[in-house]
This record gives C-alpha cells, sequence and structure tokens, in this order.
C-alpha cells in the first residue's frame, strides 16, 4: 500500500514536471520559428498542461481500465469547476468576462453535452473521437483568429505567459527540454496509473472512485496551485475562462485522442453518477456569471460545499 502510495506522488511530480519542460522546450522552438506568442499559449502550453491527463486516460483506456480514463476526465471537469473554481472565488471574487459568457461556457456546456450523449451508447468509438478532436481543432482556430483581431487581449496574453523571456541561446537545450519532457510524461503516467490502479485494488475501491478523486485531483493540482497564486495577487479577470477551456480540452482533446486510438468502455455508474452532476455544475456556473457579472465569495462557498459532497457521496 505504502509503495502504491509513494509511486502515486512520484508519478504525479514526474507528470507535471515532464509537461513543465515540454511546455518551455516546445515554446521556445515555436518562437524561434517565429510563431506568434500567442498560437503558442492556445495551443503548445494548452496542451502541455493537459498532457498528464492525456497520457493517463490513453495508458488506462490501453490496459484495460476504462473507469480510470473517463474518471480522470469527468472528474477533472468537476474538480475544475467546483473545488478550483469555488477556492479561487473564496480568495478573491473572479468579474466575468463577456467572451466567458458568450463563448467558453457555451463550448464548455455544449461539449459536456456532446459527450454525455455520446456516451449513453455505452463506449466511444474511433468515429466519434475524429468528430470530438475535429472541433477542438475548429474552436482552437476560431479563438486564435478571434484573439489576433483583438490586440489588446493579444497583448495581455503575451504579458501574462512572459514566453517572448522564455527564449533560450542553445536551441540543442530547447530539444533536451522536449526529451526530458517526454519522457517525464511517460514514465510519470506509468507510475502514476499503476500506483492508482493498484491501490483501488489494495483498498478494495472501484478503479472509478479512484480515477474521480485521486487522479482528478492529482491532474487538477497544477490548475488548483495556479489559480490559488493568481487570486493572491488578486489577477482572477481570465480564471473562469481558462478553466472552462480546460474542460473543453479535457473532452475533446482528451477523450478524441484516446478513443481513436481505442475505443472507450463507459460504465453505468460514471454515466449516470458522475456525468450528470458534471453537467449540472456546468449549468450551475451561467446564472452565476449573469448575476452581477462577478461569481463572489458566497457562490465560491456553493461550489466548494457541491464538491465536498459529491466526494462524500462518491466514496460512500
Amino acid at each position: 500500500m505504502l509503495l502504491n502510495v509513494i509511486l502515486l506522488i512520484v508519478g504525479l511530480f514526474v507528470l507535471i514536471l515532464g509537461g513543465d519542460f515540454l511546455v518551455r522546450g516546445a515554446s521556445n522552438i515555436a518562437l524561434r520559428l517565429h510563431i506568434s506568442p500567442l498560437v503558442v499559449g492556445l495551443t503548445i502550453v494548452a496542451f502541455g498542461t493537459s498532457a498528464p491527463e492525456l497520457l493517463i486516460s490513453v495508458k488506462s483506456a490501453l490496459a484495460g481500465s476504462p473507469d480510470l480514463a473517463m474518471g480522470n476526465v469527468v472528474g477533472s471537469n468537476i474538480c475544475n469547476l467546483a473545488l478550483v473554481l469555488g477556492i479561487t472565488c473564496l480568495i478573491e471574487p473572479i468579474k466575468v468576462q463577456s467572451d466567458s459568457m458568450k463563448i467558453d461556457w457555451p463550448v464548455a456546456m455544449g461539449s459536456a453535452l456532446l459527450l454525455y450523449f455520446v456516451a449513453k451508447e455505452g463506449y466511444i468509438n474511433r468515429i466519434e473521437g475524429i468528430i470530438f478532436f475535429s472541433l477542438l481543432l475548429a474552436y482552437t482556430y476560431f479563438i486564435i483568429r478571434r484573439s489576433r483581431k483583438e490586440t489588446k487581449a493579444m497583448r495581455e496574453l503575451e504579458e501574462d505567459l512572459s514566453l517572448e523571456d522564455a527564449v533560450t541561446s542553445n536551441v540543442w537545450k530547447d530539444v533536451v527540454f522536449l526529451l526530458i519532457g517526454a519522457l517525464g510524461l511517460y514514465y510519470g503516467s506509468e507510475w502514476f496509473v499503476g500506483g492508482a490502479r493498484d491501490m483501488a485494488v489494495d483498498l478494495g475501491v472501484s478503479e472509478r472512485v479512484i480515477g474521480i478523486t485521486v487522479l482528478a485531483l492529482g491532474t487538477s493540482l497544477p490548475e488548483l496551485v495556479t489559480a490559488i497564486v493568481a487570486a493572491l495577487k488578486k489577477e482572477t479577470d481570465l480564471a473562469l475562462g481558462n478553466l472552462m477551456g480546460s474542460n473543453i480540452f479535457n473532452v475533446l482533446s482528451i477523450l478524441g485522442v484516446t478513443s481513436m486510438i481505442t475505443d472507450i468502455k463507459v460504465s453505468f455508474e460514471i454515466l449516470n453518477h458522475d456525468m450528470i452532476p458534471m453537467l449540472g455544475i456546468t449549468l450551475l456556473i451561467l446564472p452565476m456569471m449573469i448575476t452581477g457579472r462577478t461569481i463572489g465569495r458566497f457562490e465560491g462557498g456553493i461550489l466548494l460545499v457541491i464538491y465536498l459532497f459529491y466526494t462524500y457521496t462518491v466514496v460512500s
């Protein structure tokens, strides 16, 4: 049991470290090729921060543990909009940007609904995975094109990412970063999934429970830490859009890519006991956004209570 916990912690640490190295190396190389920092931020950085979830889902599905794959994605989406957003709002209320209401929320809600109706068949196959990934490409193209037209938003994003300052003087150093990142993601996901699967056996609980709780919380830690730091600095303007963007990426990219590699079976428990709360929490965000154009501490408290209650129902 202790060995599994150590594997889980070490695997998570290596995963996060690998994603960071991958982002650094890929971003530096992209900037050398004169690719806009905006494009880098919306593509390479987004992929790098979601790479741990992607590797875990692919390996879980290939290893015959589909509940770990689905639980990781669904649980991570619930964690983002209930736990992470709730804690962020408790520290510092979030002002809602118009784009979050007009674009981010509808796409996040739409992708969650699409996942639910596709999953009702009991599995997600390759064709559906291609559709998911195609929708992600269309969404990414749209937001890049829209952001390019908004020079003010582009400058803010460039300053936030600070990618120009990250370019290293040696291209081989960037290649080494890429290799270290890829190795970190591979071995980190091996250890993390293996530790989680063995822990489920040791504790006598289902892989769904481990996926929804341990894996989801673990892979959401980077977003949680980033959100808390941003809240303490009173820089939460983009937090809501970023979290919704992460949820969109989780569904369309992670499940899209995974199901293109191998069909993902969807259990009755995940479909009815986990996806329904995911849809409900995503829907609940809309009235919170509309009321006063600010998600305050009261709403943050509600979201946190919902997450704690949901987690209790899962593990009990």
